[in-house]
């Protein structure tokens, strides 16, 4: 009996690398060719690509999750102050369905438009709330949003459908 553990890697637009990681446990009673486990190697790599819902699953395994459910990863950890509710902050995003690679719905980055609004006071959903206010400035993360933290069961502007998971990419450019 063997094991063999892989590791298959995928490259994203965004630089970001996905992960899945299995063992696969080979039981023979003859003795087992390296071209036989090269092969199987081979097959459990495109099983893993071929079914994005593992992918995601791996993807949101990295990620911490909060005690309301809001996950997050952080891209690039920020040197500044964090804000405090109430203060006015100036963010760049873009907001995705379907994962992080997604059809987006939103983007202050393809506007080239930052977005400045008054953070912790309910302005804007409550998960960017409770991203926003625990980032330091020059920050960037990942962010995974539940529907009861986005816009529910309602959705947003025949854009977002009712009952949306949320994904952002959101940069924290400054306190004002």
């Amino acid at each position: 009996m063997a094991f063999v553990s892989v590791g298959v890697g995928l490259g994203s637009p965004s630089g970001s690398m996905v992960r899945n990681r299995c063992q696969v446990r080979c039981e023979s009673s003859g003795a087992v060719s390296r071209r036989r486990v090269l092969e199987l190697v081979g097959s459990i790599g495109l099983a893993a690509f071929s079914d994005p819902a593992l992918v995601l699953a791996d993807v949101a395994s990295e990620f911490i999750q909060t005690q309301s459910g809001l996950r997050y990863q952080d891209v690039k950890i920020g040197e500044g102050a964090k804000p405090q509710a109430g203060q006015n902050v100036r963010v760049h995003y873009t907001g995705t369905l379907d994962g992080f690679e997604g059809p987006w719905f939103d983007s202050s980055r393809r506007r080239n438009r930052p977005f400045t609004f008054k953070v912790g006071v309910g302005q804007v959903i409550k998960g960017w709330d409770e991203t926003l206010l625990n980032m330091q400035v020059g920050g960037r993360r990942k962010v995974i949003i539940p529907p009861s933290l986005g816009y529910g069961d309602r959705g947003a502007g025949g854009v977002i459908p009712p009952g949306a998971t949320l994904y952002f990419d959101v940069e924290l450019l400054a306190i004002l």
